[in-house]
């Protein structure tokens, strides 16, 4: 199946989550989505990667913090009353992990008719390629719909997954 189909069909089964960073407006499949939480008491974990600000406790479990901006090779997102951390899934079925992504503000959930998608651009995005879904029109403006999979790469998280041993 070539990659604009099997989008078209990914979104019309779904809707998106668009949040704000650094003043763009980017989305992710609402499927992906468990909760949303306010921004706070993060616990540093040393020698971790640069866009791992560090841990929370989620109702008893372990769970890393990505700074998104971090992770797009960007400086490290300011928090602000506004910042809320989006505890999202990836990974395999058997294996998914959750995973808290600090993000500059939550905007909405946008239905996106997969007409009014565009395969990913190949050059002037400031987000590396293969995090790109797609392009999302909504209101003559375009969002950025993040492939969270790849964002959340399945070898970075094998070295998260070492997180949850370890005491809160």
């Amino acid at each position: 199946m070539n990659a604009p189909v099997k989008l078209a069909e990914e979104a019309a089964q779904q809707p998106f989550l668009s949040f704000v960073l650094g003043g763009e407006t980017y989305a992710i499949g609402i499927l992906a989505v468990k909760e949303i939480i306010e921004y706070g008491a993060v616990a540093v974990v040393p020698m971790m990667p640069e866009y791992i600000r560090g841990v929370i406790n989620l109702r008893g479990a372990v769970v890393p913090v990505l700074d998104l901006a971090a992770r797009f090779g960007r400086a490290a997102a300011p928090v602000t009353r506004r910042t809320c951390i989006v505890i999202a899934e990836a990974g395999p079925a058997q294996e998914r992990q959750v995973i808290g992504v600090v993000v500059d503000a939550v905007n909405a959930v946008l239905d996106i008719a997969p007409d009014q998608i565009e395969p990913p651009p190949a050059f002037g995005a400031r987000v590396r390629p293969d995090f790109i879904q797609g392009m999302g029109k909504v209101n003559g403006n375009f969002v950025i719909i993040l492939d969270i999979e790849r964002v959340l790469a399945l070898d970075e998280l094998a070295l998260l997954g070492n997180l949850e041993a370890e005491p809160a």
